[in-house]
């Protein structure tokens, strides 16, 4: 038995904690951010906002209190937004004990920095704390309802990696693991810039070939900086990297491409994040993220930059198309 912190009570937090309560054997902890939202999840098992029509076990603890919430936890699951992982570092630092392993479920890039969340999480922890990460294709909702799914977990000391995929697999969730945390962190970080123009491509409805063509240079600029940054470019052709990529370009459950398709119909960005109602697109800013990380290595990333511009810089969806499409020949 393992005792498992879950920081963050969003969807993916929430359908984590339903899917270790289903495999049974922890002792587990939510945090909710607002304690309002902790006391609607508490009184009624379910999160309305996020993930509605799932209930929570009732022996999952609920707690707006990050202290309470790492207590004597072995294991500190991160699940919150990728800008949001720097402040609750800060917050629960001083009360961290050497043996808690620090797991990142978010996918993101630190805006300002351009770091990956596992060094964001090793900034505040000075080499102390055990440090893993966790991708793969997964939508919360599946995730809930026990539907099947992979994942990776990848972390350099191989004994931790086993530790971990022993307490999460289960029937319904099988996990791999490997030792390659920043290949897995990005692949799940830069899918979320690829499926936004996936959204485009299916929003100004230009296709399955353009869509095929999308994802497939996707994964090779994905891969570039992937292995710029220390990756191996087996990753990229796993469930971290094309599996991951695969799942958010193809679905409308995906955020990020609904975002994408809103944009390709004409509608502007800030109205398109208002709709979410609170839910976070985390394509929108990593898409600058990635551009100064593929900056610092020189790394070419000529859809990330044209998707940059339609965010960014009010460029047209048809004009970033028809620059991508005319730009010098080469190899493949």
């Amino acid at each position: 038995m393992s005792r498992i912190a879950i920081l963050g009570a969003g969807a993916w937090g929430t359908a984590l904690a339903i899917s270790l309560a289903r495999r049974g054997g922890h002792e587990l902890c939510l945090w909710a951010h607002s304690p309002d939202h902790a006391r609607q999840l508490a009184e009624t098992g379910e999160n309305t906002r996020y993930l509605p029509g799932y209930i929570l076990p009732a022996d999952v603890e609920i707690t707006p209190s990050l202290a309470d919430s790492i207590a004597d936890a072995e294991i500190i699951l991160c699940v919150t937004p990728s800008q949001a992982l720097r402040p609750i570092m800060k917050q629960i630092a001083p009360h961290l004990a050497p043996a808690q392993i620090l797991l990142s479920a978010a996918k993101g890039i630190e805006e300002k920095t351009f770091l990956r969340m596992s060094q964001v999480m090793a900034e505040h922890t000075d080499g102390h704390n055990p440090i893993a990460v966790i991708g793969g294709p997964s939508f919360a909702q599946e995730v809930a309802a026990a539907m099947p799914t992979a994942l990776s977990i990848a972390c350099d000391d191989p004994s931790i990696g086993t530790r971990l995929q022993n307490d999460f697999s289960s029937p319904s969730l099988r996990v791999y693991r490997n030792e390659d945390i920043p290949g897995t962190e990005l692949g799940g970080a830069l899918k979320n810039v690829i499926a936004l123009a996936a959204g485009i491509i299916a929003g100004l409805e230009l296709g399955h070939n353009a869509a095929a063509a999308l994802i497939t240079r996707g994964i090779a600029e994905i891969s570039r900086l992937s292995i710029a940054c220390g990756g191996r470019r087996e990753t990229m052709a796993g469930l971290s990297g094309i599996g991951d990529l695969i799942l958010t370009c193809s679905s409308n459950m995906s955020r990020n491409r609904t975002v994408g398709v809103e944009l390709g119909r004409g509608r502007k960005l800030p109205e398109i994040l208002a709709s979410l109602n609170g839910k976070v697109a985390e394509g929108v800013l990593s898409t600058t993220a990635a551009l100064g990380l593929a900056a610092r290595y020189g790394v070419e990333m000529p859809i990330t930059e044209q998707m940059a511009a339609i965010l960014h810089k009010d460029r047209s969806p048809r004009d970033a198309i028809r620059e991508l499409m005319t730009r010098p020949g080469r190899t493949e």
